[in-house]
């Protein structure tokens, strides 16, 4: 019991330390003139890694013990950590830094700087089954707040098959090409991490959930063949309808997707997603 006080002691300390080496406006936030240290406060590192202030408080003072994964890995994310300084997270919170073998959930240094450069523009970040990782701020104000999404509510082929859906305008055909789609790469990536248990558990639940997912997989398509871009229309409930180009790019090495929403120049789309994108920031930060 003594080693997990230890344990649990040390890991709040180096929360809390890197935590206050993270200066605010590498992450997004603006800087202002009533910060008293150059670091993040408590309610920013918990708004960036989706848990509560609460929580993280009793995890800096060592009083929250055993933190998850998902919330290890949250954490990792929003203190921009390097592969060393992750596995010491993981390894003082009691679990082992996810290997090759197993589907990637974390935002890498590279691909954070490519976020960080699209920062204006709305991106959302997906893992190899589809499951949010990362949504930035212009990405929420345009389709809505996704921060509190937990659990399945993360995973796309759960809103589209089971859930709400998206903001998205589709016709029934163009919803059923999305979805046989998703299922077909989800099916890829189950044959490319058998190992991963966490892969298997999605499976077997949507299954459960849904028996249209259940025939979507039995048919799937071994061969997936990617659209890169896609034109779609969403509907804002603030400035009506707005006509995008959406390109999912998938960085290979860690096998990601992001899905980066434009609107050509000098359009009226465009002023609408730059109204979108202003409405919905303001409304955040209220």
């Amino acid at each position: 019991m003594h080693a997990g006080v230890v344990s649990s002691s040390e890991l709040g300390r180096v929360v809390r330390r890197w935590r206050e080496r993270v200066a605010p406006g590498t992450v997004g936030l603006p800087v202002g003139r009533r910060r008293r240290a150059p670091g993040l406060r408590r309610e920013e590192l918990a708004g960036l890694a989706a848990i509560s202030a609460d929580y993280l408080t009793r995890l800096e003072q060592g009083r929250a013990t055993s933190p998850s994964v998902q919330v290890v890995e949250s954490l990792s994310r929003a203190l921009r950590l390097d592969d060393a300084e992750r596995d010491v997270l993981f390894r003082l919170a009691g679990h082992v830094a996810p290997g090759p073998g197993v589907v990637c959930s974390r935002v890498t240094p590279s691909v954070q700087r490519l976020l960080d450069r699209l920062a204006d523009t709305p991106v959302v970040v997906y893992d190899a089954t589809w499951t949010l990782v990362e949504a930035n701020a212009p990405y929420d104000a345009l389709m809505g707040d996704t921060s509190g999404w937990q659990g399945l509510e993360r995973n796309a082929l759960w809103r589209h098959l089971v859930g709400p859906g998206s903001r998205a305008v589709a016709t029934p055909e163009e919803h059923a090409e999305l979805k046989a789609g998703l299922v077909a790469d989800l099916r890829g990536t189950a044959t490319r991490y058998p190992g991963d248990p966490a892969v298997g558990r999605l499976v077997a639940e949507l299954a459960r959930l849904s028996p249209e997912f259940t025939e979507l997989w039995d048919s799937a398509d071994p061969v997936v063949r990617r659209d890169g871009t896609r034109r779609k229309t969403v509907a804002h409930p603030t400035v009506g309808p707005i006509a995008l180009d959406c390109d999912t790019l998938v960085v290979t090495a860690d096998d990601l997707r992001l899905m980066v929403y434009t609107a050509e120049p000098g359009t009226e789309d465009a002023e609408r997603l730059a109204l979108a994108v202003v409405l919905g920031t303001q409304a955040f930060v209220g």
